[in-house]
């Protein structure tokens, strides 16, 4: 009769311990599904967070050339008070050079001259009176170049704006 009861018990045992196995199971399975969601994102913000790094270190070495650009054109500028044509050549070369290699980093000049002023892109340095209505809130004179990638403002366009003579 004892080994009856010990058949029983064991019977009963197992019969108990199986839906808390399966339970088990399920908890594991949906534990293993989060830890693998978890990773996949944690994998995704990883990669977005490195390319956004590398496209503001290129930014920053871009931000860091501008001045140079500048120089060129204003190296360009007094050349051409002199006429100092083989200078002024020399320096065209270079400048185009380097607007190239801006441009395959993909930095665009900011159009700006004639344009209506847009505060997301110019830099309002000043104001000059204008008689004709049409130039009112228009870039009548670009005072530096302004510089943008595909989705961000490197650096504004200085800029002259014009306003309308109120008679």
């Amino acid at each position: 009769m004892d080994s009856e009861n010990e058949v029983e018990s064991t019977e009963e045992t197992q019969e108990a311990t199986e839906p808390d196995l399966e339970a088990k199971v399920k908890e594991l399975e949906h534990d293993l599904a989060v830890v693998r969601a978890d990773f996949y994102n944690f994998r995704q913000r990883t990669i977005k967070e490195r390319q956004e790094t590398r496209a503001r270190a290129k930014e920053e070495v871009i931000v860091e050339f501008l001045p140079v650009l500048d120089n060129l054109d204003r190296a360009l500028t007094a050349a051409n008070a002199e006429d100092a044509t083989t200078i002024v050549r020399g320096v065209e070369m270079v400048q185009r050079q380097f607007v190239n290699a801006l441009e395959s980093l993909g930095v665009s000049m900011i159009k700006a001259q004639g344009e209506t002023f847009d505060p997301a892109l110019h830099d309002a340095a000043g104001t000059e009176d204008v008689e004709d209505a049409e130039l009112d809130g228009k870039v009548i004179t670009e005072r530096l170049k302004g510089y943008r990638t595909k989705d961000r403002v490197l650096r504004p366009a200085q800029v002259t704006v014009g306003k309308t003579v109120r008679s």
